[in-house]
C-alpha cells in the first residue's frame, strides 16, 4: 500500500474556498448611509468627507500651570537673580482673560486657558517662588520668575492640531475611540457611516430546543444562533433571532418571510444534500437559491443564493450547516468577509500567521481542512497544537482554538514539525503569541 492510499483527490463538484467567497462577494453590496449618534459609530466606515469646522484649538493656550509673561520682560531671569512680575490678574481654562499682559506683570494661568493678549509664553510654577508666597498666606500680588522662557514656550498655537477647513477624516475612514473624540471635540453628536448591517438568523429542526425550556430527550438546543448571532454582533451587525422554524412548510416559510426585512438572512441546519429538500423548496419561492459544496472540511454544505423581499429589495442568504463547528468556521471564512463587504469595509480574510505544527492533521478525502489549534509561544517559535477531536459536532473545541491551521486540498497530510498557515480568530485577544519576533503575514 502505498503512502497515499487512503487519500481521495479533489472532487470536480465542489466548489474552492475561494471560487465560493468569489461568489458570496459579488452578491452582498455595501449598504447606504445613515447618520448616527457618535457614540453607536465606533467601528463602521464614515461615509462622508468631514471638514474641520473651526481650530483646534480654537485659541493660543496655556501647555501648562504657570505663569503667562512677556518673555523679554524675563530675558535675565535666573534661579539666583530671579525677576519679580506684578500678578495683574487669573485665567483658568473655560475663561477668556479679563485684561493685558503689560510690561512689568504676569497673569497666573491654568492648563488649557487661553493665553492673555501681550503674553507670549509660560514660565511653570515651578520656576517661580509660588509654594514659598503661599505658605506666607494672603494673595499673591507679585512673583518671582526664576527662569528664562524662550518666546512661545508651553503655549499652544490656534489650530496646532487641526487647521480650519481642513479634512478632518476622509469617507472610507474606520471609526476608532481617537476618531471619535476628535469628532465629539467639533461638538458633532451624530455622524455619516455606512450603516450596521441587520443580520436575521434562523435556525431549523423539529430536534432544536430553545434555551430557557425545559430539555427533553433525544433534542438539542440551538447553540448556533447564538454563536452565530454573537459572531455577527462582533462584527458590527444588528442580531435578529428568528427563533426555530419546525420542519413544515408552512413554518419554514412563515420564518422564513419574517427575515426579508433584514439586510442577511442566516439559517443553520438543513443544507446538507439529504436535509436540503424542504428548505429549497421554501427558499426557491422567494428567490434563487446557488446550492452548493465548498471543498473544505468542516463546513462543506453551504448554501447562497438571494431572496426577494416584499419591498423588492433582494436579501442575501448564507445556509449554514447544521453542525455547530461547521457553522462557526463557514462565518469565518464567509460570514465575516459578507459583512465586512455590506458596510464599506475591506473583505480581507483573517490574518494569518506561520506556526510549527505539534502533532499530525489528516486530510482523508482532498478537501481544504480547517484543524482548530492552540497557538503557543516556545523557543522563540509560534506553536500550533490541535485542540484534540476535530468532530464537527465539537464545539468545545472552538472554545479552545486560537486559530484554524490550514491543510491544502492536494496535501493529505501535515506532519508534526511542518510550518502551517493559521487562520487567527479574531474573537480572542493574542497579547501573549506576539512576545517575539513578528509572525503576522
Amino acid at each position: 500500500m502505498t503512502e497515499h492510499a487512503h487519500f481521495h483527490p479533489r472532487r470536480p463538484d465542489m466548489l474552492s474556498v475561494e471560487q465560493a467567497l468569489e461568489r458570496v462577494l459579488a452578491l452582498v453590496h455595501r449598504l447606504p448611509a445613515a447618520r448616527v449618534p457618535l457614540l453607536d459609530a465606533d467601528g463602521l466606515v464614515l461615509a462622508e468627507d468631514i471638514a474641520a469646522p473651526f481650530d483646534i484649538p480654537t485659541l493660543a493656550n496655556s501647555g501648562m500651570d504657570g505663569y503667562a509673561v512677556r518673555s523679554v520682560d524675563v530675558r535675565a531671569a535666573t534661579e539666583a537673580s530671579p525677576v519679580i512680575l506684578r500678578v495683574a490678574g487669573q485665567v483658568r481654562a473655560g475663561e477668556l482673560p479679563a485684561g493685558t499682559v503689560e510690561r512689568g506683570t504676569s497673569y497666573r494661568i491654568m492648563t488649557g486657558a487661553p493665553m492673555p493678549p501681550g503674553a507670549d509664553a509660560v514660565v511653570p510654577w515651578e520656576a517661580t517662588d509660588e509654594t514659598q508666597r503661599r505658605k506666607a498666606g494672603g494673595p499673591i500680588a507679585a512673583i518671582a520668575i526664576k527662569h528664562a522662557p524662550s518666546p512661545n514656550e508651553n503655549v499652544r498655537p490656534a489650530g496646532e492640531d487641526v487647521r480650519r477647513g481642513s479634512l478632518l477624516m476622509q469617507s472610507g475612514h474606520v471609526l476608532t475611540p481617537p476618531a471619535i473624540g476628535v469628532l465629539a471635540s467639533f461638538g458633532l453628536a451624530t455622524v455619516p457611516v455606512i450603516r450596521r448591517p441587520r443580520v436575521a438568523i434562523l435556525a431549523t429542526g423539529d430536534e432544536v430546543l430553545t434555551p430557557g425550556e425545559a430539555p427533553q430527550s433525544g433534542r438539542l438546543f440551538d447553540s448556533n444562533s447564538y454563536a452565530t448571532a454573537a459572531a455577527v454582533r462582533r462584527w458590527g451587525g444588528e442580531p435578529v433571532l428568528l427563533g426555530i422554524a419546525r420542519d413544515n412548510m408552512d413554518s419554514l416559510r412563515a420564518k422564513l418571510r419574517a427575515g426579508l426585512d433584514a439586510d442577511l438572512l442566516l439559517t443553520s441546519a438543513g443544507v446538507s444534500a439529504g436535509a436540503f429538500d424542504m428548505v429549497k423548496e421554501a427558499l426557491t419561492e422567494i428567490g434563487a437559491i446557488d446550492f452548493w459544496s465548498v471543498r473544505m472540511r468542516p463546513s462543506r454544505p453551504i448554501a447562497f443564493g438571494l431572496l426577494r423581499a416584499p419591498d423588492g429589495r433582494q436579501v442575501p442568504h448564507l445556509g449554514l450547516p447544521g453542525n455547530p463547528v461547521s457553522a462557526l468556521v463557514a462565518m469565518v471564512e464567509f460570514g465575516r468577509p459578507a459583512l465586512a463587504k455590506m458596510m464599506g469595509r475591506d473583505a480581507t480574510p483573517l490574518p494569518t500567521v506561520q506556526a510549527v505544527l505539534d502533532a499530525q492533521v489528516t486530510n482523508p478525502d482532498g478537501r481544504r481542512v480547517f484543524a482548530r489549534v492552540m497557538l503557543e509561544r516556545r523557543g522563540g517559535m509560534l506553536h500550533a497544537r490541535p485542540t484534540g477531536a476535530q468532530g464537527s459536532n465539537l464545539l468545545t473545541s472552538m472554545v479552545l482554538a486560537h486559530g484554524l491551521a490550514i491543510c491544502h486540498e492536494d496535501t493529505p497530510r501535515r506532519e508534526a514539525g511542518e510550518t502551517v498557515t493559521v487562520h487567527v480568530l479574531d474573537w480572542l485577544n493574542h497579547a501573549h503569541l506576539w512576545a517575539g519576533p513578528p509572525v503576522l503575514t
